[in-house]
């Protein structure tokens, strides 16, 4: 069994990151300052009625989404690969 597991292993082709790895600080980079700047916008937005919820949440979503991948590529160009 442990054999069959080392030559699988052994013939596994390497693993190639979707975005390399020179590129994932400045990704990560972009992706949090418009987290960030999102996240402003979301702050000063006013929320006075239903138009207010929407556009609340048409700027929470891709703050949240852009603040999230942010971290996760941010995590993965400092090596600790999650």
């Amino acid at each position: 069994m442990a054999s069959q597991i080392a030559k699988h292993w052994s013939q596994a082709p390497a693993y190639v990151p979707a975005i390399p790895i020179p590129m994932q600080s400045s990704v990560a980079t972009v992706l949090l300052l418009v987290g960030l700047l999102l996240t402003a916008l979301f702050s000063i937005t006013d929320n006075k009625g239903v138009l207010g919820a929407a556009k609340q949440m048409a700027i929470a979503i891709p703050a949240s989404v852009s603040l999230g991948f942010g971290f996760v590529v941010l995590l993965c160009a400092v090596g600790v690969y999650i």
